[in-house]
C-alpha cells in the first residue's frame, strides 16, 4: 500500500507538469505550447472553499549525460538519472526569470558526473537545461578550464542588472590524495541561465589542499561585486574560510585569501554570504573544533565585512549546534542531512534569520528545526526556538527565505507519515511560514515518498541542502523527491506557495503553532559522545571517507 500512495503520487505530479521539462534548443518548439505547461494557481483566501493543492512541477527529467563522459574509471556506485542538492535564484529585473542549479548523476563517494542548471522564464511552471562546463560530461575540458571529472555544491545567484551567477567545486581524485586536484570555477549568464560562459578557476589546489562547500553571492546594492566563500582544507583538521570576489561583474576574480582562520584542530564549512541592505557583508558558517578525545564543540557564526569583503570583523557566536544527525527509525540507516549545517537569509529591512537542526527540543533524542534572528545586523541573536511542528519524529535539512514583505519561510522534511514497515521510509516536505517569528503556519509541499529510493552517498541522499526562494506572495520550495523506481531515483521540483500577506492559515490542511523554546539539556557523557560522533560523521562524508586524527565515531 505505501508504494501505491508513492506511485500515485508521483504519477499525478507528472501529470500536472509532463510538458514542462525543456531542453536547450529545443524551447523554442516547445515555447509555442506554453499555455499547456502551467499548474494551478494559488490558494485561494476563502474559509469556505478550501484552496487547491499548491501546485508542483518536476524540473528534471533522465540524464543528459553519454555513457563513459567523465574519461575515468568508475570509482563508487554511479546513479544515473538521479538529481539532488538544488539551488535556486530570482532576477530581480524579472521575477518570472529564475535559474536553479543541482548536482546530476550522484557518485556513492563523493560528487557527481556534472551540474545541470534550469531556467524558467514564467515563475517557474516550465523549465529550460542548460550546462556550464565545470566537468568533463557538461563539455569542460583543459582548453575551457573544466578539466574535471566529477563536480559538486552547486549554488547560483542574481546580480541586480540581471545576470547570473553559477560555482562548482570541481575536483578529481580523492580528498587530499596523491595526484588529486580540487578547484573553485564560476560561470555567468546574460541570458537569464540559457547559456553559459567558459569556467573562470578562482582557485585550483593540487593534492596538499581540497577546497569545499563553496557558495556564491551577487551583491544586490552592486552589480559589479559577486562574493565567492568556500573552505579550504589543507588537512582533515584544519581548514580557513576563503573567499575571493569580483568588482567588474565577473570579467576578473582577485586571488582567494583567507577571511577566517578558526586555528589548528579545527575547520569552518558551509560559508554562506548575505548582503545586507547598507551593504555590509555577512559571512555565515559552522565551526568544528577537532581536538581528540575533547567535548565535540559545533558553533554557527558570522563574520561581517563594511568594505565589500576587504576587511572582516572577528566571529560572532550565533549559537552553538547540538545536532544527532537523523536515521531511518525502523532500520538505523543513516540519512546523510543537513546536521551541524544551516542557512541563513535577509530580509528587505535588513532581518537576518537562520535554522539549522538541533537535538536540544527532544533533550537529546532526535533533531528539530531551530531558527534564531537578528535585528541588529547580526550582533546580537535571539535564542533558538523549534519551528518544526511535530516534536515526535526527526525533522532535517531546512532553508530559510523571506519574502518582500517580510514573512519568514522555513522547509524540512520529516517522517511524520512513516510506518514501521521497515522497506520503506515514508517522508514529507513541509513549509513553515510567519510573520513575527512566534506563530507559523506549516502547510505540506509534497508527500509521503520513500527517502529509501534515494542515492546512497554515505546515507540516503537528497543533498546537503535544498533551494528556498519567494516571488512576490509566492515562496517558491525548489528540492529533491524521489520517484517510485530505481532507474530514476529521484528528481528536482519546484512547487509554488501562495498565501496572503498575514500567515494564517488558509484551510484545515494548515495548522498553526507557536515556536517552541528548548528546555536546558543535561548533557551526558553518553549525549557527548553521540554530538562528537555526528560532527565526525559531517567530516568523514565531506573527506570522503576520511576523518580527523583520533576522532573515530562509533559504528
Amino acid at each position: 500500500m505505501r508504494r501505491m500512495i508513492v506511485q500515485t503520487r508521483v504519477l499525478l505530479s507528472a501529470w500536472t507538469s509532463q510538458s514542462c521539462i525543456w531542453r536547450w534548443p529545443m524551447a523554442l518548439a516547445c515555447a509555442i505550447g506554453v499555455g499547456a505547461c502551467g499548474g494551478g494557481g494559488g490558494g485561494s483566501n476563502n474559509d469556505t472553499t478550501p484552496p487547491l493543492p499548491d501546485p508542483q512541477f518536476r524540473v528534471t527529467a533522465t540524464s543528459p549525460f553519454a555513457a563513459g563522459c567523465d574519461g575515468v574509471p568508475a570509482l563508487g556506485t554511479l546513479y544515473i538519472n538521479s538529481e539532488v542538492e538544488p539551488m535556486i535564484s530570482v532576477n530581480p529585473r524579472n521575477p518570472n526569470n529564475l535559474v536553479g542549479v543541482w548536482q546530476q548523476d550522484r557518485w556513492s563517494n563523493g560528487g557527481a558526473r556534472g551540474l545541470v542548471s534550469g531556467a524558467s522564464l514564467d515563475g517557474g511552471r516550465t523549465w529550460v537545461q542548460s550546462m556550464a562546463a565545470f566537468s568533463h560530461c557538461t563539455g569542460g575540458s583543459a582548453a575551457n578550464g573544466g578539466d574535471y571529472a566529477r563536480a559538486s555544491d552547486p549554488w547560483v545567484s542574481f546580480a541586480p542588472d540581471g545576470s547570473a551567477y553559477q560555482v562548482s567545486l570541481s575536483f578529481n581524485g580523492a580528498v587530499l590524495a596523491a595526484g588529486s586536484s580540487s578547484a573553485i570555477l564560476v560561470s555567468r549568464s546574460t541570458d537569464g541561465g540559457m547559456t553559459w560562459t567558459n569556467p573562470v578557476t578562482v582557485i585550483r589546489d593540487e593534492a596538499g589542499f581540497f577546497n569545499d562547500k563553496d557558495s556564491i553571492t551577487a551583491d544586490p546594492t552592486d552589480a559589479r561585486f559577486v562574493y565567492a566563500v568556500w573552505d579550504r582544507l589543507d588537512s582533515a583538521t584544519h581548514g580557513p574560510s576563503y573567499f575571493s570576489r569580483t568588482t567588474d561583474s565577473g570579467v576578473s576574480w582577485e586571488s582567494a585569501r583567507a577571511i577566517y582562520d578558526p586555528g589548528p584542530l579545527a575547520q569552518t564549512i558551509n560559508n554562506q554570504i548575505v548582503v545586507l541592505p547598507n551593504g555590509t557583508l555577512v559571512n555565515f558558517f559552522t565551526q568544528f573544533n577537532t581536538a581528540p578525545n575533547a567535548p565535540a564543540i559545533v558553533t554557527l557564526s558570522i563574520v561581517r565585512s563594511a568594505d565589500k569583503g576587504v576587511t572582516w570583523s572577528a566571529p560572532i557566536v550565533i549559537s552553538p549546534v547540538q545536532s544527532l544527525g537523523t536515521r531511518d527509525p525502523e532500520t538505523g540507516s543513516f540519512i546523510r542531512d543537513g546536521s551541524t549545517l544551516g542557512s541563513i537569509a535577509v530580509g528587505p529591512q535588513g532581518t537576518l534569520v537562520a535554522v539549522w537542526q538541533d537535538a536540544r527540543f527532544s533533550s537529546g533524542v532526535r533533531d528539530g528545526i531551530a531558527f534564531s534572528r537578528s535585528q541588529d545586523g547580526g550582533l546580537t541573536w535571539s535564542p533558538a526556538t523549534r519551528v518544526n511542528r511535530d516534536p515526535g519524529v526527526p525533522a532535517f535539512l531546512p532553508a530559510v527565505t523571506i519574502r518582500s514583505d517580510g514573512t519568514y519561510g522555513v522547509s524540512y522534511y520529516d517522517f511524520r507519515s512513516n510506518t514501521a514497515v521497515t522497506t520503506t521510509l515514508l517522508t514529507d516536505y513541509w513549509l513553515a511560514r510567519s510573520t513575527d517569528g512566534v506563530t507559523w503556519v506549516e502547510s505540506r509541499i509534497t508527500g509521503p515518498f520513500d527517502l529509501a529510493i534515494a542515492p546512497v552517498a554515505e546515507g540516503f541522499f537528497l543533498g546537503d541542502y535544498e533551494g528556498l526562494t519567494s516571488v512576490g506572495t509566492t515562496f517558491v520550495p525548489f528540492y529533491a523527491q524521489t520517484n517510485a523506481g530505481l532507474a530514476d531515483r529521484t528528481d528536482i521540483f519546484a512547487t509554488l506557495v501562495s498565501s496572503p500577506g498575514l500567515a494564517v492559515a488558509r484551510s484545515a490542511a494548515e495548522t498553526s503553532m507557536r515556536a517552541a523554546a528548548a528546555e536546558p539539556m543535561t548533557m551526558t557523557p553518553q549525549l557527548e559522545q553521540r554530538l562528537r560522533d555526528t560532527m565526525v560523521t559531517v567530516i568523514q562524508r565531506r573527506m570522503m571517507g576520511r576523518a580527523p586524527a583520533g576522532s573515530t565515531p562509533n559504528p
